[in-house]
């Protein structure tokens, strides 16, 4: 269904996860894929599940500035210009608010909301150089609406990133490149994420009301439509993939009269 034969894609935090699922994704559907992580065992597994020629490795810290760019600028010369951006790169560390220490809450936000920042000024400036009508897709979360306990440095981070997406959306919409983040449910990733206690897991799916847990394809596939010609008229938007859990209670039963 989807083509995107003979255009580049640059994503963050694309080695593992959520992240190589949007990757898979798009190299499949014919890109030419430059992968960034900090992670670089992890590039090397992913790299390896892909074509050579239309896959390209970066190891990156998305908290700096400077590496951000270099990742950018090593990514267009392997490729040329920058179709498609994904600022995917995140972590989900846990913590009670009394117990959070200052620096477990700028090291989620240094990489979840500026990271975030980051990747994004770098790919709408090689856009606008290159006078290029991109695609810019952010990954939040569905935490940015519904919070929940030990994760108020990710609720907020994710929030940021929300609203970082709108503001941009409007700033880009006269250069016709159109900006929109994805908010995943609970999402089974694999091994080089922090695995959830099987209790978590047991009770956070009995909230989805479609029964199972999301998968990187699942978020990968909204990005594939996000960045086609069939999103040419959607920006500043939020894509909610949770398999429903943001509709309502499903574990309740059903109100009795």
């Amino acid at each position: 269904m989807f083509d995107f034969t003979d255009k580049h894609v640059l994503i963050t935090g694309a080695a593992a996860g959520i992240g190589f699922g949007i990757t898979k994704c798009f190299h499949d559907a014919g890109a030419k894929v430059s992968l960034g992580d900090l992670r670089p065992d992890a590039l090397d597994s992913a790299l390896a599940q892909l074509q050579p020629e239309r896959s390209y490795g970066y190891t990156v810290d998305v908290r700096q500035e400077e590496q951000v760019d270099n990742f950018v600028h090593a990514a267009e010369q392997e490729f040329g210009p920058v179709d498609i951006v994904v600022a995917n790169a995140g972590v989900v560390p846990t913590a009670s608010v009394v117990d959070m220490t200052v620096e477990d809450w700028d090291q989620v936000m240094d990489t979840n909301a500026r990271g975030c920042f980051l990747t994004c000024r770098s790919g709408a400036r090689s856009m606008l150089a290159n006078q290029t009508r991109g695609k810019i897709i952010t990954v939040s979360s569905i935490s940015a609406d519904s919070a929940r306990m030990g994760a108020s440095h990710y609720c907020a981070s994710k929030a940021a990133v929300a609203q970082f997406t709108k503001s941009l959306a409007l700033e880009m919409a006269k250069h016709q490149i159109n900006v929109n983040t994805i908010k995943p449910g609970y999402v089974e990733v694999g091994r080089y994420t922090s695995p959830e206690s099987e209790a978590y897991t047991r009770a956070t799916v009995q909230g989805i009301p479609l029964g199972r847990a999301g998968t990187p394809d699942d978020i990968g596939n909204v990005a594939l439509f996000l960045a086609s010609e069939y999103a040419e008229h959607i920006t500043g938007e939020s894509f909610v993939v949770a398999g429903g859990a943001s509709a309502g209670r499903a574990s309740l039963p059903p109100a009795q009269p």
